[in-house]
């Protein structure tokens, strides 16, 4: 009888697992288009509590959303001052959304014009400038990528209904015809070499943030894991990434996992408030005390804790925030 093969991890993913299981508390950032419109369209708020979903939600023509890149002009966006909080707080690692549902990329991207350097006057790269925030700073640096959800591309995945009005995830108000949707074509065409992109142009990642894998297949996933391993071997991979290929576990949003495996590796991610894209009617923010109770707990069962800012139009982290993450300074120190 053959004997199975154990996978045996690289020296360098080794490490990455040990680093991980130690930082124990990260900050991740919610940053695009949807942060102009503040979680309301045409004076009516989003019927999603998700700021960054608007645009699904308020079923926005992909035309006239596209028109919001004219108007992003972070002219405050200071990526050390994000940093500086970051490490002050207590946070090992920082995660930025290079590219979420809305198709709009934070970077500079040569696979899709709709990003912030081609399509915005604002004409910088951010992931780059956050990227060297990281190394000024010791933070290192994830990056977050929705590698099936696409809503300005009419083969972006999401045909599963969901509970939200039972409608399915993708852009089906452009794109209605479920017969032409194919999203082995999107696959192919954008997300695939974006990957490889963001793998390629930044230096060295501690991991990529996979999200939402309602469409993409064992095969296509199976493409992205390896990619990872090529050109990152020390970039760990979140669960989200779908069909067990991740190398940590990633619960629901704001959500603590249960029934831990001490062999394995965890992450809770959670909001602020309620929304993670910037929405300011939404004031239910989190105090100090909470979070700092719900990271204990995290650390308790041997879980990181990733805590959620959602940045202002100028590139600002709101008032209440800089005031959660001054709390959280002055507890670490």
């Amino acid at each position: 009888m053959e004997q199975e093969k154990v996978q045996v991890d690289s020296p360098e993913l080794q490490a990455s697992k040990k680093w991980f299981k130690e930082a124990q508390f990260g900050m991740m950032a919610h940053w695009g288009l949807y942060t102009l419109l503040g979680g309301e369209w045409k004076g009516k708020p989003g019927l999603h509590p998700y700021g960054e979903w608007l645009q699904h939600s308020a079923r926005i023509p992909v035309d006239e959303y596209a028109k919001l890149a004219a108007a992003f002009n972070p002219i405050f966006f200071d990526p050390m001052d994000w940093m500086k909080r970051a490490r002050d707080a207590g946070m090992k690692y920082f995660v930025i959304t290079s590219k979420h549902h809305e198709g709009f990329a934070l970077y500079h991207s040569r696979v899709s014009k709709f990003n912030v350097v081609d399509a915005t006057p604002f004409k910088r790269d951010i992931v780059e400038e956050i990227a060297e925030a990281c190394r000024a700073t010791g933070i290192k640096l994830g990056l977050y990528y929705s590698q099936d959800l696409d809503w300005s591309d009419p083969d972006g995945g999401g045909l599963r209904g969901w509970g939200f009005g039972g409608r399915p995830w993708r852009n089906d108000w452009d794109w209605p015809d479920v017969e032409k949707h194919d999203f082995s074509r999107y696959f192919e065409r954008k997300s695939k070499p974006q990957v490889k992109e963001i793998l390629t142009q930044y230096g060295d990642l501690c991991l990529v943030w996979f999200d939402v894998p309602v469409t993409i297949s064992l095969e296509q996933a199976t493409e992205l894991h390896d990619m990872v391993r090529k050109y990152q071997p020390g970039c760990l991979i979140s669960g989200r990434i779908g069909h067990n290929l991740g190398d940590y576990h990633t619960p629901l949003d704001n959500q603590v996992a249960k029934d831990t495996d001490p062999n394995a590796l965890y992450e809770t991610v959670g909001t602020m408030n309620d929304s993670w894209g910037y929405r300011p009617t939404d004031t239910s923010y989190k105090s100090v005390e909470q979070i700092l109770e719900l990271k204990n707990k995290c650390a308790s069962i041997g879980s990181n804790y990733m805590l959620n800012v959602g940045p202002d139009p100028m590139g600002r982290f709101p008032a209440i925030a800089c005031d959660i993450l001054d709390g959280l300074a002055k507890a670490n120190q």
